[in-house]
């Protein structure tokens, strides 16, 4: 977490804009909430639990950024992140889940996160285990000879007579050891060769057969309860010996194989699951979204409403805080950090029940996109829509360049299909750049020029029928 530690609002919010255009009150709240984290972990420890995380509740339409900003924080942070739709909590043992799973989810990507650090921590140390056992597997050593072979064979073989044998053969196991020493530096001599080898890059295509553990499949009983499941092999696990299987491969997939199976041995479980726990604990972000679908208007409720609102009250104590059992064991959500996002366009913030409210006391407020904003989205980001579909298309050797017009008018095209038909934001871009490039994507193949330049004519010229400013005869009766 240490880039967590380092960075300031400012910084936060600078790495955000690399990604998102636009709403910065948004990035700025959350931006906040996040060094309020770095505060809180400095404080004593008594004071420590007493401050709990503002969470936030964002409010916009569809597609302006509010799940991309909470999914670039989790990523910039490597804090445990999960993102669940609280629509699928209505109507459980139907068609839902309960509200727990969602805390389940939280403690697996954090596992999952401590151990690859755990790994990664591992991997330098597990090379150089891989690497001596491709040696091994290229130059088998002999066999050593069974113990019992010539001197003594049992406890009380000596005593019956076994000890004159020793002093008959004693000078046959001289002759012996020096056979087998000779035939050990052989081996050795070879073996430092191969290494060299293997370090030059030189073996890297040839074949190897080693030995890895037979993962069965299929031996897991669901109880029919969401994280109930039982490996029925866990049960007898720890009673039988782990199961091996032979397998041909090249040296440089052995080395990956045998690299992960020796950093998963030297890594301790017990001590990840303890890390992993505090980390979602302490770190978590659990993004809530479409949290608008839960919320009903005031007045009679019958029906779906009642579903809605019962779902709002078995969130409300996981938000609250609540001790929830994971199968890596108890989880506490007081300090984890929850983002609520919703469009609002049918139900009001003040919908939900008043307590959820008082659960998510920064309200930030998400813009429309205007036509400049797709301009940016199209050209700025590190993954920008055009550097994208560019590079897709360089693959097969077509280098595409789009003229300044030509993204103002992809921008436009956007911005009034947003408008007069149904707003999705950003998403809306997808849909005219598909559009725009699915010819050239479809002729490919058998295109004989290699550079291809689109201009605002070719933009219009695509979308000529189904672009058009709004008819005002229409609302003329």
């Amino acid at each position: 977490m240490s880039t967590l530690y380092n960075m300031t609002p400012k910084e936060i919010v600078k790495e955000l804009d690399k990604y998102i255009i636009g709403q910065d009150s948004a990035k700025k709240s959350v931006a906040v909430a996040l060094r309020n984290r770095y505060r809180r972990s400095l404080l004593p420890d008594e004071m420590r639990e007493e401050i709990t995380p503002k969470n936030i509740l964002m409010m916009g339409p569809t597609g302006v950024g509010k799940t991309e900003i909470a999914r670039r924080l989790a990523k910039l942070l490597d804090a445990p992140f999960v993102k669940v739709e609280a629509t699928k909590f209505t109507e459980v043992g139907y068609v839902g889940r309960d509200v727990d799973s969602m805390v389940r989810d939280l403690v697996e990507a954090s596992i999952r996160i401590t151990k690859q650090m755990r790994l990664q921590e591992k991997y330098s140390i597990a090379e150089e285990i891989a690497d001596e056992k491709i040696i091994e597997a290229i130059i088998p050593g002999k066999k050593k000879p069974a113990q019992n072979g010539g001197g003594v064979r049992g406890p009380f073989d000596f005593i019956l007579g076994g000890g004159f044998q020793v002093n008959q053969n004693q000078q046959t196991t001289s002759g012996a050891k020096d056979e087998q020493t000779t035939e050990k530096g052989d081996i050795e001599l070879a073996r430092e060769q191969v290494r060299q080898q293997l370090k030059d890059g030189l073996l890297e295509e040839q074949f190897i057969e080693i030995e890895v553990n037979d993962m069965p499949k299929g031996n897991n009983l669901d109880m029919g309860n969401e994280g109930m499941s039982i490996a029925i092999g866990n049960i007898f696990g720890d009673m039988m010996p782990q199961k091996k299987k032979k397998k041909k491969v090249r040296v440089k997939d052995a080395r990956k194989i045998l690299r992960e199976q020796e950093a998963q041995n030297l890594i301790d479980m017990d001590q990840v699951t303890m890390e992993a726990l505090e980390n979602a604990e302490q770190n978590g972000i659990i993004f809530i979204d479409e949290i608008d679908k839960i919320a009903s208007g005031g007045g009679y409720r019958s029906g779906a409403d009642v579903s809605r609102e019962g779902v709002q009250r078995d969130i409300l104590p996981i938000v609250e805080g609540s001790v929830v059992n994971t199968k890596y064991g108890p989880v506490k959500t007081d300090h984890v950090l929850f983002i609520g996002a919703g469009a609002f366009h049918i139900s009001k913030p003040t919908d939900l029940i008043p307590e959820l409210q008082g659960r998510f006391p920064i309200r930030v407020e998400l813009e429309n996109l205007t036509k400049d904003a797709f301009v940016q989205i199209l050209t700025v980001p590190e993954n920008a829509l055009l550097k994208q579909h560019k590079m897709l298309l360089e693959t097969e050797g077509i280098k595409v360049t789009f003229t300044d017009d030509a993204v103002e008018e992809i921008a436009t095209m956007a911005f009034l299909t947003n408008e007069q038909t149904e707003n999705i934001g950003a998403r809306r871009l997808h849909t005219v750049m598909e559009k725009l490039l699915e010819e050239i994507s479809f002729n490919i193949p058998e295109m004989e020029q290699d550079e291809i330049v689109i201009d605002k004519e070719y933009v219009k010229e695509k979308f000529i029928d189904r672009i058009h400013a709004d008819d005002i005869d229409r609302y003329i009766l």
